[in-house]
């Protein structure tokens, strides 16, 4: 009879054991699960910011062109004055 004790006693410890891996798997699922809600939220956001820093990068490009526009215009500006000045002279 000991020795069906022992068994018994075996067997319930390794079900334990087997709720406790159980337990572990269900929360690994879970942070399996958020860290995958995680990164895909994080990719659309990275893909948006990706798109901002486009977006950035043309009007940044479309700046310098226009201040480039403006300083030919001064230069064609002033140079009309000084003709214009030299011919009231």
């Amino acid at each position: 009879m000991p020795t069906h004790t022992v068994d018994v006693e075996s067997i319930d410890r390794l079900a334990e054991k087997i709720k406790d891996l159980i337990g572990v798997l269900e929360h690994t699922r879970a942070e399996l699960s958020q860290t995958i809600e995680d990164n895909l939220r994080l990719t659309r956001e990275v893909d948006e910011l990706k798109t901002q820093h486009s977006h950035a990068e043309r009007a940044s490009a479309d700046m310098a062109n226009l201040l480039d526009e403006r300083e030919q215009i001064r230069t064609r500006v002033t140079a009309m004055l000084e003709q214009l000045e030299e011919i009231s002279v």
